[in-house]
Order: C-alpha cells, then sequence, then structure tokens
C-alpha cells in the first residue's frame, strides 16, 4: 500500500514538474493581423518604386521619396500613440465638437476594414500634437513648411495638385482626367468632420499640419478637390475639425 502511495507521488511530482516546464517555456502569442492591411482600394502608380513603414498599431503603408522628403503615400490609420496609449475614438458629434484633446473618428462613423483602410481615419488638431507622437518611429507629421516643400518641388499651388492626386474617378466623385498622380503622392478625398457634421468624402481630402496658428484656436492644413482651378494653397481651421493626416520622414 505504502509504495503504491509512493509511485502516485511520483507521478503527480514529474507531471506537475511538466506542467511547470511547459508553462514557463510557452511562446508569446502572436500580435494579431491588423485587419486593415491589404484592404485599400486606393490605385497608386504603377511604374514608381514604393517603400513601406508600419506604425504601432501594425498597419503598414506604402511610402514614396519625392524630391528629398519620404512621404506616406496613404493616410494615417492609427487608434495608438507611438508610447501605445490609445487614442480615444468619439463617435458622438456632439462630444466631438467640445473636445480640447486628441480624438479620432472615422468618416460617418463607418466600421469597413476597406474604408478605413483606403481612407484612413480622421483626427483632430489635438492628436496631431500631442507630445506621445501619432506618427510611427522616425516620422513625424509635417510642418506647413514641409507641405511647402513638397508644393513647391511640385511646381506650385496647381501643378502640384494635378501631381499628387490619385487618377480616375473610383474614389474622386467626379471626372478627374487632369489627375497624374505623377510623384506617387496618391491623395484621396477622404472628406472631414466639421463641428457636428461629416461632409465631402469623395469631394475633398483635407491634411493637418503641425503647425499652430498665431491665435492658438487655429492650426494650418491642406487641402484638394474636385473643383476646376483648384489649388493646395494653406489655410487655418479650428483644431476641434477632424482632417486625414500624411506623414514625413524625419
Amino acid at each position: 500500500m505504502k509504495a503504491e502511495k509512493g509511485i502516485w507521488f511520483v507521478l503527480f511530482v514529474v507531471s506537475g514538474f511538466a506542467i511547470l516546464i511547459t508553462t514557463n517555456c510557452k511562446k508569446d502569442d502572436p500580435k494579431p493581423v491588423n485587419p486593415t492591411n491589404g484592404k485599400t482600394t486606393a490605385i497608386f502608380n504603377s511604374s514608381l518604386d514604393y517603400g513601406t513603414v508600419t506604425d504601432q498599431d501594425g498597419n503598414t503603408y506604402k511610402t514614396i521619396v519625392i524630391g528629398t522628403q519620404t512621404w506616406m503615400a496613404e493616410n494615417l490609420r492609427t487608434t495608438r500613440y507611438r508610447n501605445g496609449d490609445s487614442i480615444p475614438e468619439v463617435t458622438d458629434s456632439i462630444a466631438w465638437d467640445g473636445l480640447k484633446t486628441g480624438a479620432y473618428c472615422n468618416h460617418n462613423n463607418y466600421k469597413s476594414f476597406q474604408m478605413i483602410a483606403t481612407y484612413g481615419r480622421l483626427y483632430n488638431w489635438y492628436a496631431v500634437s500631442d507630445s506621445r507622437e501619432i506618427a510611427p518611429a522616425g516620422w513625424h507629421v509635417p510642418s506647413n513648411d514641409e507641405w511647402s516643400t513638397l508644393v513647391s518641388y511640385l511646381g506650385g499651388d496647381s501643378l502640384a495638385v494635378m501631381k499628387l492626386k490619385e487618377t480616375g474617378g473610383t474614389h474622386w466623385t467626379e471626372s478627374n482626367e487632369a489627375s497624374l498622380n505623377s510623384c506617387g503622392f496618391t491623395a484621396l478625398p477622404g472628406g472631414a468632420r466639421f463641428g457636428v457634421y461629416f461632409i465631402q468624402l469623395g469631394y475633398w481630402g483635407y491634411w493637418w499640419s503641425a503647425t499652430e496658428d498665431v491665435n492658438e484656436m487655429t492650426a494650418w492644413y491642406r487641402s484638394m478637390s474636385i473643383q476646376p482651378g483648384e489649388t493646395i494653397t494653406p489655410y487655418i481651421w479650428f483644431k476641434e475639425a477632424g482632417f486625414s493626416v500624411r506623414c514625413v520622414k524625419d
């Protein structure tokens, strides 16, 4: 009887030791693949060589060298700052309009992975300027001067638009034949959130700069539209607005 108990005790100890080893040696679970990767319907310039960059959420973006700068060729879609902190998603329009801290939303609060991958997300300027950094490591949100460098390299406000916008009418709602996307930037009309309204998806694209205006209530941005004779002239708007974000390499 004692011998039988001894055998069970040995088996119990050995089994426990094996479980302990298995538990301690278990590999960390792999990070989930971001569901928006590979879902974009944007039409890139197939004659150009694109690079890639991955953000803190695991989103991978095409990048393109334009003159002395390297830009993302897609709109930002991260939901976290560089240090891992979450950027709040705010869907309620009244709450959004009263924010003085960083937040993001999707146009019309859509949930489609394809829409998010194609157009990116909309951010208020408080998220853009947050010290925790919205851009991937080694990248930053461009200043107004860096936008000017891009536009100048492409020939000025009017000529630059034709070279920056995605070709065709797949995403730009109306005729877009003049657009060449010759530089590979692939600008899309992601619309905006102004106050309590989502507007102009398919008609306009708006992109924040990192440059605050002197009155501290507004910041500089760039926009492109379907309008004839359009330019990419810098303007200012209230920081509560939700605009797209492109990043440029440090």
